[in-house]
């Protein structure tokens, strides 16, 4: 429903800035005026009509004077409090225009306000900084749109590929391409459902809970222990309870992520994977470390972008899709959490997961 016009700032702020200015004007006549009487020099005679005793000639022209500064001091307050208005309210105006170039969806200009800190000044850097991180954050959802799209056109170009050589070779053997069609499309329905795990947990359409970081990581363990001893890694698994706020469903799916993401990028054989468990003030805190090849801190800050994979992650049959990282960060992030990637001295990686501790574990 749409506002009803009103008065514009500029206008309100001059009618305020005359009205007090003829307040003061008048309140200062007032005071010259009992200063007057107090000294006798605008008294009555027996008759009711003024005295005029010696000296005072001036009190004839008083009240037109009176008037007079009065109607100047309107006139002046009025047209001071124009400019001044309009000179205090330039700032809001360029943000204004700003706020309306961003509407349109120029996210790159910014306001750049100069001069010292004050209120607009202040509302000018606040809004840069926003304008910047959802210039960045736009940015970062098209790539990722690209990405995706790229990473599901791939299984079905694949797809359409052997079918197409089935259709011109009527002697090939059907088992092995139903076979290479369905690992082809279990890659396109698990990119799919990590695209909607993103997706749930970007808009926080879940309900919190306390949970159990350590339950979730034994149930994580178990699930993939297979996958563990036929890749030759072995699972340690260590901590206290620590119990966070949120999402079972998602928690158990960071964690898991963060597990087979541990056991398949590893050493080839002998490879290890420590899983722990701990609180620190206000925190529950999830850590799983691994050992593997040595990765250096710049390409660990990459690794949780969308579709981005170290050094020599190749699609292998648990590779995944190169969302595992990015759902783990989006997850985190939802629960107001921290994550943290350290490369190891000896080779893998240590990766950190603090997350709000549930409040009647704060209160013990």
């Amino acid at each position: 429903m749409g506002r009803r016009p009103g008065l514009s700032v500029r206008v309100k702020l001059t009618l305020s800035y005359a009205g007090f200015l003829m307040l003061a004007g008048v309140l200062l006549l007032g005071a010259i005026g009992a200063f007057l009487l107090q000294q006798g020099w605008l008294q009555t005679n027996e008759e009711g009509a003024w005295r005029r005793t010696p000296g005072t000639d001036f009190v004839v022209g008083f009240a037109p004077t009176a008037a007079a500064v009065l109607l100047f001091l309107l006139v002046f307050g009025l047209l001071g409090g124009w400019v001044l208005a309009g000179r205090m309210l330039a700032p809001l105006n360029r943000i204004t225009d700003a706020t309306r170039m961003a509407t349109d969806g120029s996210l790159s200009h910014r306001i750049r306000l100069p001069g010292r800190r004050d209120e607009f000044r202040e509302l000018a850097d606040a809004f840069d900084t926003m304008l910047a991180r959802l210039e960045a954050h736009v940015a970062e959802q098209r790539r990722f749109a690209a990405n995706a799209s790229h990473e599901l056109r791939t299984p079905l170009a694949i797809s359409q590929s052997l079918l197409d050589v089935a259709r011109d070779d009527p002697t090939r053997e059907p088992g092995r391409l139903v076979e290479r069609l369905r690992a082809v499309n279990t890659r396109a329905i698990d990119l799919t459902e990590a695209l909607l795990v993103l997706s749930r947990a970007d808009q926080r359409s879940f309900t919190r809970e306390d949970v159990d970081l350590s339950l979730l990581a034994e149930e994580a363990t178990e699930t993939l222990l297979p996958l563990a001893e036929k890749r030759g890694v072995t699972i340690e698994t260590s901590g206290d309870i620590a119990l966070a706020h949120g999402s079972q469903a998602l928690l158990l799916q960071l964690t898991t992520n963060l597990v087979q993401n541990a056991i398949v990028h590893n050493l080839p054989e002998r490879g290890l994977v420590r899983v722990s468990t701990g609180v620190r003030p206000d925190r529950a805190v999830l850590t799983v470390e691994n050992t593997g090849e040595a990765i250096s801190p710049e390409l660990a800050s990459t690794l949780t972008e969308p579709f981005q994979r170290g050094t020599k992650r190749v699609h292998t049959d648990q590779a995944g899709v190169g969302l595992g990282l990015t759902i783990i960060k989006t997850i985190t992030h939802a629960h107001d959490g921290t994550l943290t990637l350290t490369p190891r001295p000896a080779g893998g990686l240590r990766v950190t997961v603090e997350l709000p501790r549930a409040q009647g574990d704060r209160a013990r």
